[in-house]
């Protein structure tokens, strides 16, 4: 049996927003500072930046870049997690380079990827996609490896075939874990995601906050910028959520 997994409501998130605004109104009159400025000045430059300005059209170029590259990280991951989990001889010759692969950071690769691919869109698409899918590559595997045999050997009894193997059984097992794994990688995403938009370009979020507010010491936008990328990630990882409740509703009620 598979313990379900908790659940975070909307009105816990919306105290968790509540405490961190209040302590952050807080450290802000505490510290009076302008490099701190108060929660509502903040919420003034965002209107301002978002309807007077350029912040929505950011938000749009980091989204595409973010999202595209969750895609392509699972559509190449989750059947290669799914090959090497499940098959001992691609497993025995794929899992000595993942393992000489995965810890390597791949971030100091982008120089030799911008190389490669220049220093548009897909070098910062590529790198992205890199990060996220050897996470997801490693998780899948797992899951499709601890498929029990005699659920396979059941199936196969029953006249099923490879595909059908695929759809019915390993599919479903490792479903889960590719949500998990976007979960995890989420947050890595957005991370990565703000290191490539601070160069050699000129949009995104990363932009906005390093050279259009910090470059100009405009720190309630900058602080507005960092909302906005919050606000992006918490977006991502809500959907997750969703997709998780729809498709696995079967790990919730923990059977």
């Amino acid at each position: 049996m598979v313990a379900p997994r908790s659940r975070v409501t909307p009105p816990f998130v919306l105290a968790a927003v509540v405490a961190l605004v209040a302590v952050w109104a807080l450290a802000a009159l505490a510290l009076g500072n302008p490099i701190l400025p108060v929660p509502w000045v903040v919420a003034e430059a965002f209107a301002r930046e978002w309807f007077g300005g350029d912040l929505w059209e950011h938000v749009l170029y980091s989204a595409y870049r973010v999202v595209l590259s969750i895609i392509i990280a699972v559509i190449l991951a989750a059947p290669a997690g799914m090959a090497v989990g499940q098959a001992p001889m691609i497993d025995r010759i794929a899992s000595p380079l993942i393992y000489l692969i995965y810890p390597v950071p791949k971030i100091v690769l982008l120089p030799i990827i911008m190389l490669f691919l220049g220093v548009g869109e897909a070098s910062k698409i590529f790198i992205i996609s890199l990060i996220l899918y050897f996470q997801i590559l490693v998780l899948t595997r797992d899951a499709a490896y601890a498929v029990r045999p005699e659920l396979i050997l059941s199936v196969r009894s029953l006249g099923a075939r490879r595909r059908h193997l695929l759809r019915y059984v390993y599919f479903p097992a490792v479903l889960p874990s590719i949500l998990s794994s976007l979960r995890i990688t989420s947050g890595t995403a957005i991370a990565v995601l703000f290191f490539t938009e601070t160069f050699a370009t000129h949009n995104g979020l990363g932009y906005f906050i390093i050279v259009q507010s910090w470059g100009r010491v405009d720190y309630p936008a900058m602080y507005a910028g960092i909302v906005a990328m919050a606000a992006l990630g918490l977006s991502l990882y809500a959907v997750i959520e969703f997709l998780d409740r729809r498709f696995c509703a079967w790990v919730q009620a923990g059977v």
